[in-house]
């Protein structure tokens, strides 16, 4: 008697194997991707810095925090470096306004609170400019020379 059922051959046995383990790589990797998430990682050997509150509880001082680079995203870091610290950032954007070190303007006449931001964002420069109609303390354009803080990694 001849067997009826034809036999596969071993490359497509093969092909099928290979493909589910490209499956649970990619999966693993989305898996991944997904908790480690857009979290900066430090460098190895090079150990995390924490900023500390630089604010002290019961004060509020209200921050505009502009772009004075080309690099995309770092008024967003360094208004949440800030926050960190205690300051309330209340606008970040951009200006039209390029500068290589961090400057901040004091708004309200407060230059005590304009060195405190200046140590959390070194190095940086202060200036009294007051203006009370834009309704904030200070006023800090982010320059080139600005690095973040690195961050622990937290899975």
């Amino acid at each position: 008697m001849i067997d009826s059922q034809p036999t596969r051959p071993a490359g497509r046995r093969v092909r099928r194997i290979v493909v589910a383990v490209v499956v649970v790589v990619v999966a693993l990797a989305a898996v991944a991707i997904r908790f480690v998430g857009p979290r900066q990682l430090s460098v190895i050997g090079e150990t995390p810095v924490r900023v500390t509150r630089a604010i002290p509880e019961g004060t509020r001082v209200k921050v505009e925090l502009l772009n004075a680079t080309d690099t995309r995203g770092l008024a967003r870091t360094a208004a949440a470096v800030l926050r960190d610290a205690g300051f309330d950032v209340v606008f970040f954007g951009n200006t039209q306004e390029r500068h290589d070190t961090t400057l901040v303007r004091d708004r309200s006449n407060h230059p005590d609170w304009a060195t405190l931001a200046a140590g959390v964002l070194h190095p940086a420069r202060t200036e009294v400019r007051a203006d009370s109609g834009r309704l904030v303390d200070l006023t800090v354009l982010i320059g080139g020379s600005w690095r973040p803080p690195t961050q622990p990694f937290r899975p």
